[in-house]
């Protein structure tokens, strides 16, 4: 038999298919920033509608946000960390806050 594929292994007269080994995406940490400005109301609604937290969750996140200077809102693959850290940057300059938000790989 022609070795067409390398994927494949020959046991016994029965091809079996060898897969690499399948490794967790490494995570990152969408973390919202303080400003003096940006509304904890805003602040909340914004945790709410792009993270699908709870209005509690919400608003223990935002306080901890406004006391530590930064909270973490959540922790997702690479690309929707940025997409999600994205959409509250657009979402505040919409509105004329200057709340940020970055990301960070998980330690």
């Amino acid at each position: 038999m022609t070795d067409h594929n390398k994927d494949y292994e020959e046991e016994g007269g029965i091809q079996t298919l060898t897969r690499a080994e399948v490794r967790r995406p490494k995570l990152y940490m969408v973390i919202m920033h303080n400003d003096d400005y940006t509304t904890m109301e805003f602040v909340t609604y914004v945790l709410k509608k792009f993270f699908g937290k709870t209005s509690q969750e919400s608003e223990a996140i935002m306080l901890g946000v406004h006391t530590n200077g930064q909270a973490m809102v959540g922790l997702y693959t690479h690309e929707i960390a940025e997409s999600k850290a994205d959409k509250v940057i657009k979402a505040a300059e919409s509105e004329g806050h200057p709340l940020r938000c970055s990301i960070e790989a998980e330690s």
